[in-house]
């Protein structure tokens, strides 16, 4: 089939089309079926389902072959402008101090789960997947952190870098996005599973267990016109211009003075210093997140600082940022093909079941001991972050918690700031194994293990190896 018609070309056109049918696609069935409801299966993932059928089969029959492309570049993209929506908010003012102790505690535990992943993995590759993992594919054992912690956009866009040279690592984005996708299973179907146990074990208390019982699972929709909410605030006239063109226009410009910081860098290097310096420089595309994350906050201040503040409205960032959020999940299962699985179907499968054992079964055993309070709603934020992203994390929470009444979501926010600072020598080393430096960054990665330790010991207390099984909770302690 020719999508190219009068001089015009509709193939992106088509491609966004097909995107938006499975979308439709996924919302229409989530309604529909219960157990889809039930386990809060988010409808952007149903659609993915389609889009993987479609492009892997479908496609290549009505020419549409570069379909697997544009998602995955399609996603790369829309990572850098969710982040970019995300820190472009401006903070509201806080009424209290952030506690230290569960600053410290959230630190913590999302130190020990980035340790624990990227270590295991990496091990699990060397040790006993090297038979199965041709060349210099040891790295692929890191797609267990990158999708599990960090979710399909980072996963695609790191570990797509290894594809070309000098890695040379073949599928190596489509292994990280399927482990994204794995983990995102993992983490809607499991939490509402623990959540469910929650409930009886007494792991919550009467009062959160009393909201449970009485949430009514939705279907995705509100049900008549009285039911709906405003969603956002107009910060602009419309006759001058739309608030949320406003918004695109200054989310695409932060992107552009992304664009231009790397590439100058890039060009810099290049020119005065080449070498190792230079392969470290254009390794940061894989990492565009992180610039473009730094940029929107420069941005920002600067907005601040000309007292122009109250022309961004929070609501309409969060907009822009869920729509990228729906389609790179949904695109994240698009972009799989077959062929990467089977090439790799036995480290998929080794490296979910590490991933299983460390988020159902190590994480719960030390939140319910790190954690002072709230020590439930607590794990679910960093179980749920652990097995897809913060979505995920605050869907879980908002089932046991649907107001967010309790500072736990606010306070893990809190703490991600500090933990991307702690999380750059894993962003900005993350090419080491790929290049054979696998042993490395193995040692750096356990070091994270080994600090995150300590710093249980010391919070923890006399809880950190107190009996209790799977999930600790003092006597009448129950949050």
């Amino acid at each position: 089939m020719n999508y190219i018609h009068s001089s015009h070309d509709f193939t992106i056109v088509i491609h966004l089309c097909i995107i938006a049918c499975a979308l439709i696609l996924g919302s229409t069935l989530r309604s529909k079926i219960k157990v889809l409801q039930k386990y809060l299966i988010p409808a952007p993932m149903i659609g993915g389902v389609f889009l993987f059928f479609f492009y892997n089969y479908i496609s290549p029959m009505l020419n549409l072959e570069t379909g697997t492309f544009f998602l995955e570049e399609l996603m790369f993209h829309l990572l850098n402008i969710s982040f970019i929506a995300m820190q472009l908010r401006i903070p509201a003012k806080k009424e209290k101090a952030q506690r230290k102790g569960t600053l410290w505690s959230n630190v913590t535990a999302l130190l020990a789960e980035y340790g624990l992943q990227c270590t295991l993995g990496l091990l699990a590759a060397i040790l006993l997947l090297r038979r199965f993992l041709p060349g210099s594919s040891v790295s692929i054992g890191l797609t267990l952190c990158l999708g599990f912690e960090l979710g399909p956009g980072q996963a695609e866009s790191m570990a797509k870098v290894w594809e070309g040279a000098p890695y040379n690592v073949a599928n190596a984005g489509d292994v990280g996005l399927t482990m994204a996708a794995i983990g995102f299973v993992i983490g809607s179907v499991v939490g509402v599973i623990l959540i469910n146990r929650a409930a009886k074990k007494g792991w919550l208390s009467a009062e959160y267990v009393e909201k449970l019982r009485n949430r009514k699972v939705g279907n995705g929709f509100f049900k008549n016109a009285e039911d709906r909410v405003a969603s956002s605030f107009q910060t602009t006239v419309s006759e001058s211009m739309d608030t949320f063109t406003l918004h695109i226009a200054l989310i695409l410009f932060t992107y552009l003075i992304s664009f231009l910081v790397l590439a100058g860098l890039e060009w810099i290097v290049a020119r005065f210093v080449g070498g190792k310096v230079l392969e470290a420089v254009t390794g940061l595309w894989g990492i565009n997140f992180v610039v473009s994350s730094l940029c929107a906050i420069l941005v920002r201040k600067f907005i601040i600082a000309v007292h122009a503040e109250h022309v961004i409205d929070n609501h309409t960032c969060n907009r822009i940022d869920g729509i990228a959020v729906d389609v790179t999940v949904a695109a994240c299962l698009g972009a799989i093909e077959i062929a990467a699985i089977r090439q790799y179907w036995v480290p998929i499968l080794v490296l979910t079941a590490i991933g299983v054992v460390i988020t159902c079964y190590i994480t719960p055993w030390f939140c319910s001991r790190l954690f002072g309070d709230y020590s439930f709603m607590r794990f679910l934020m960093i179980f749920g972050t652990a097995n897809g992203t913060l979505p995920t994390a605050l869907s879980l929470l908002r089932v046991v918690d649907p107001d967010f009444e309790t500072p736990v979501a606010q306070e893990y926010v809190s703490a991600t700031a500090m933990m991307f600072v702690f999380a750059l020598p894993i962003l900005a080393l993350v090419n080491w194994p790929a290049k054979g430096n696998v042993w490395p960054f193995v040692g750096i990665t356990a070091a994270y293990v080994l600090i995150s330790f300590i710093l249980y010991l010391k919070l923890a207390g006399k809880r950190a190896f107190a009996k209790g099984g799977y999930f600790y909770m003092p006597e009448e302690k129950a949050e």
